[in-house]
């Protein structure tokens, strides 16, 4: 039975994205196949990362965000990362096997039973457990990134400082998954972070003001309950409107229409019908749409009415 506790670490250098470490003790869990994670395909550490959930004895993550790594500095993020993995480990182990030459367990009451143990997750089974389990989290946090902010692209390089990801922050700018305490990113440490709250909020406004120049009256702004939820709801020469809008920053996020699919517009059509019952409106003649903008300032790009 395997009790050492398996440490190790994944995304100690990228510009973006969190800091995360994982820690597994295996105990009687046979898994083929464990070995350093940066040496297995994706559809292999993903099919690993199942079993080792649903097998070893016990698992944890430690998480550190990009503005707490800005904060105390990547060592003690690494401390800390450490010790919030291992306090999710419920059962007993004899031994602690870090990846690497720090014990980050050092200034803990559990700092006298680590071993430090460069290439450990090449031979050390736990350890290659911790760092499969932590690499499929860290990469599929940063993958669902995309929707976020688009445009960085980092489901591709997860926050590594690729000439594209380069290219997308000169041209975007930063947000709050950068790391500005990094040397290439320091001179962005005086601008401010965006938010999607607030580049979605300045686009809808403008979006607003479209319609309203059009001729529609506002009747609600970004209302919702707790089924749904509707960007701008607008009437027209007795016709209410239910517009759903998009926003891209640049050109080359392509264009928000893309996002309507089928199911966007089932949605969309719920939320109508669901807006007209709440509010009583009989006989009400309702039209779904959709605008599009893009660029630092948003502007308009298309606005369509769905069928």
């Amino acid at each position: 039975m395997d009790m050492i506790l398996g440490i190790d670490e994944v995304g100690r250098g990228p510009w973006a994205g969190p800091l995360v470490v994982g820690a597994v003790v295996l105990g009687d869990a046979k898994i083929e196949g464990l070995t350093d994670s940066k040496k297995l395909t994706k559809k292999k550490r993903d099919l690993l990362d199942v079993q080792i959930r649903q097998q070893a004895a016990g698992f944890g993550l430690g998480w550190v965000p990009a503005d707490e790594i800005d904060a105390i500095g990547l060592s003690a993020a690494l401390r800390v990362a450490t010790i919030r993995a291992v306090e999710q480990i419920k059962v007993p182990y004899h031994e602690i096997i870090i990846d690497g030459t720090i014990n980050f367990l050092s200034e803990t009451s559990k700092g006298k039973y680590v071993t430090t143990l460069p290439k450990a997750d090449l031979l050390i089974q736990s350890v290659s457990a911790a760092s499969i389990i932590a690499k499929v989290a860290r990469d599929n946090y940063m993958a669902q990134q995309d929707d976020v902010y688009p445009g960085y692209g980092f489901s591709g390089h997860v926050g590594y400082g690729t000439a594209a990801h380069r290219s997308a922050i000169e041209m975007i700018g930063v947000t709050p998954l950068h790391r500005l305490s990094f040397a290439p990113l320091k001179k962005y440490k005086d601008v401010t972070k965006i938010t999607t709250k607030q580049v979605g909020d300045g686009a809808e406004e403008v979006a607003a003001q479209y319609l309203a120049s059009s001729g529609h009256t506002i009747l609600a702004r970004n209302w919702k309950t707790k089924f749904c939820e509707i960007d701008i709801v607008s009437r027209l020469d007795n016709v209410l409107y239910f517009t759903e809008v998009k926003y891209r920053r640049t050109q080359i996020q392509g264009g928000g229409l893309a996002a309507i699919t089928i199911k966007k517009q089932q949605q969309m059509k719920f939320a109508a019908e669901f807006y007209v019952q709440s509010n009583e409106l009989q006989n009400a003649s309702m039209r779904l749409a959709v605008i599009s903008l893009s660029g630092v300032d948003p502007k308009v790009d298309t606005y369509l009415e769905l069928e």
